[in-house]
């Protein structure tokens, strides 16, 4: 067991902490962006209006319903405790290239969504499955490669589920002294009740089509409450996150390799654009152009980072500086939002990040299963994978682990190094879907 760790970190280090995956990504959707000729910012009118339009069949996965999928799996507790990690860390002018990172990164998201339609297999009348292994086993002939990269996915959602379970133990018990065991008990139930249940739809999208707008909403309406209450501070803040991402003091102290690291890989671990996650969320709508899906997730990277994210970013900024002097995590959010609306700000947090979580733990449990479905067809496998998904709840509950941080970041890598090196060479099929897409709304637009 230590070897493993000892690997684990060795990879981690060189990955993460020379940040070698940073550089992969920034350049990939630099590149991308350029390729695409900006269309994450020329069709967001467009995009708008597909995710708006409803056009499934009676059964199958709407383009809506994938997005919640999609959003469910990058919308997680990291947007609270990552964001809040950045701003202590790397100060406010991480934020900025955090918002550059999403920005350029929706590009990328659109690229490999496109191409996870492209190339996955249909299993029935309206199901389809797929995502990054069926693109490197289809187009790229190679399976043993795709094996590699669905078993970091799962190894990546495993150590996902107990971060996320046990921030909502943790934040449960901070907040009301209950029993964690009680706590993880109870999360473990619901998780078992959404994904053992069998349904006409798949069950775990039923229920992120109700949990995401729920947890979204009730998340921004205060956002807005805050922004609202704070509107003379609004100017300032802005221009603190700007002055200190490009900051004289900064570059002068050496800081600024930090605050720019720090918001481009908090960016990046939270939208997901890069590593072909959302792959698994694409390939399974039910949606006959390749390149509208691939708009769709592209949205998603927005949402994530410069709404969801920013969101946590404006509460901690805007609140009294003396309230979340010297604290930090989800100290420094708990005292942010009690400063913003009083005593009921913890009962928020806690509601918020059970949503969250829960939100989290049911998106990557459905990216798993697929995983699964690539490595092997037995239908044991499945269950099996969900009794295991039941069981890292309940264990993540109870202990906290911070190597499981370790095997989260672990899986994150490989897969995102593994969806860069076969994705670039491909991108090119990506833009003549969008090519051809563009020709159709050009068409609908006349007419």
């Amino acid at each position: 067991m230590e070897i493993i760790r000892e690997i684990i970190n060795f990879v981690n280090e060189i990955l993460w902490g020379k940040n070698i995956l940073v550089v992969m990504l920034v350049g990939t959707a630099l590149y991308l962006t350029l390729r695409t000729r900006f269309m994450q910012f020329r069709l967001f009118g467009d995009i708008i209006k597909i995710l708006g339009k409803d056009d499934k069949n009676k059964d199958g996965i709407s383009s809506l319903e994938a997005f919640f999928l999609g959003t469910a799996c990058r919308v997680g507790a990291g947007n609270i405790t990552g964001v809040v990690a950045a701003i202590s860390v790397g100060g406010p002018g991480s934020i900025f290239w955090m918002w550059l990172v999403a920005l350029l990164g929706a590009a990328t998201s659109f690229v490999e969504s496109c191409l996870a339609v492209k190339y996955r297999e249909q299993i029935g009348r309206q199901e389809y499955r797929g995502g990054t292994p069926w693109i490197i086993e289809k187009r790229l002939k190679k399976r043993w490669l795709g094996v590699i990269y669905a078993v970091a996915s799962i190894v990546c959602y495993i150590g996902v589920i107990q971060v996320m379970s046990n921030s909502v133990t943790e934040s449960v018990n901070s907040a009301y002294k209950i029993d964690i065991q009680k706590i993880a008990i109870a999360l473990s139930v619901i998780v078992a009740l959404i994904v053992f249940i069998r349904g006409k739809k798949d069950t775990i999208i039923v229920a992120l089509n109700k949990i995401v707008p729920v947890m979204a909403i009730m998340y921004l309406l205060v956002v807005v409450f805050v922004v609202l209450t704070n509107l003379t501070s609004i100017p300032a803040m802005l221009g603190n996150i700007i002055s200190q991402a490009f900051g004289v003091k900064e570059i002068a102290g050496g800081g600024i390799g930090i605050v720019i690291m720090q918001g481009v890989r908090r960016g990046l671990f939270s939208n997901e654009a890069g590593s072909g996650n959302s792959n698994y969320a694409a390939a399974v709508v039910d949606v006959n152009e390749p390149a509208k899906q691939g708009m769709v997730q592209a949205l998603g990277v927005f949402v994530d980072t410069l709404v969801v994210c920013s969101a946590t970013a404006f509460i901690v900024l805007l609140a009294d500086s003396s309230v979340i002097a010297g604290t930090s995590g989800m100290t420094m959010f708990q005292e942010a939002i009690k400063s913003h609306i009083g005593w009921i700000g913890i009962p928020f947090t806690v509601i918020v990040l059970f949503f969250f979580s829960l939100s989290t733990i049911l998106g990557v449990t459905f990216y798993g299963k697929n995983a699964i479905n690539f490595v092997s067809e037995a239908k044991e496998m499945k269950y099996i994978y969900h009794v295991v998904v039941v069981l890292m709840v309940y264990i993540g509950g109870i202990e906290q682990n911070f190597f499981v941080w370790s095997l989260a970041d672990f899986g994150l890598g490989i897969m995102t190094v593994i969806n860069i090196i076969c994705l670039v060479p491909i991108a090119g099929e990506a833009i003549e879907e969008l090519k051809k897409y563009e020709k159709i709304l050009k068409r609908e637009k006349q007419n």
